[in-house]
């Protein structure tokens, strides 16, 4: 199930000061527990909170195999590995935003290991974003996911489409070159700010990619990859 500050605040409580950036709450099944997604220093975590303890539990997520990698402070037997994929999996493809620090009511503040300690100024400038917000917004299903399969559909459909993209395709530009247009043009056309700088679209881009368990733009990279292939085998 899927929670946020609509949990009763006999249960939970967001604190309003402190601010992180992280995804909604959902409740575990393996344990009576709350758990979030959460952009931690090194790059995307979960979080989860039992209901019967002050102190929670942390793990990182691995970039290369999606697993959760639980921090060093973290105590195995409450926080077991099975609830950190089962957090993982419920909080897949939520959007990150800023929301405040969860704290179990009536439990002194857990004291938050090295792990998790922040400093994520440039991150808040973008999920406060109007032009984060509306590429989320542009792709996020019934469920409040954001949808990969739809954001990448939609922009293979623009690169198959535009002429320019075509021209480029043609003069057998790089990969990366033809990706970082799209991506670019897209982005300009979605948020209507035609003035994106490379900086910020991949500022965005790195959010973004954090929620998904795989390469953001793994099926417009694959399809590029084709479609540079066989403009390569005319000449």
């Amino acid at each position: 199930m899927i929670y946020d500050q609509t949990i009763p605040a006999s249960i939970i409580y967001v604190m309003g000061v402190t601010m992180i950036i992280r995804t909604k709450l959902v409740e575990l099944s393996t344990f009576a527990a709350v758990a979030y997604r959460q952009k931690l220093k090194d790059g995307p975590g979960v979080a989860i909170l039992r209901y019967d303890a002050a102190q929670p539990g942390f793990a990182s997520i691995s970039r290369k195999t999606g697993e959760p990698v639980p921090s060093a402070n973290t105590n195995l037997e409450m926080y077991p590995v099975e609830a950190f994929q089962e957090a993982i999996e419920l909080t897949g493809g939520m959007p990150y935003a800023r929301r405040g620090k969860v704290q179990l009511s009536g439990e002194p503040p857990a004291q938050t290991t090295g792990d998790v300690e922040e400093s994520l100024t440039e991150d808040f400038a973008v999920v406060d974003s109007a032009e984060y917000q509306a590429i989320v917004d542009a792709y996020t299903n019934k469920k409040g996911d954001l949808s990969y399969d739809l954001l990448n559909k939609d922009f293979i459909q623009f690169a198959k489409s535009s002429k320019i993209v075509t021209d480029m395709v043609n003069n057998q530009v790089s990969l990366d070159d033809l990706r970082d247009y799209i991506i670019k043009v897209k982005f300009e056309t979605l948020t209507g700010n035609p003035s994106l700088t490379p900086s910020q679209v991949n500022s965005i881009v790195e959010v973004l990619d954090e929620v998904s368990p795989r390469y953001l733009f793994r099926e417009l990279n694959d399809e590029l990859k084709k479609i540079l292939s066989q403009a390569k085998a005319k000449f």
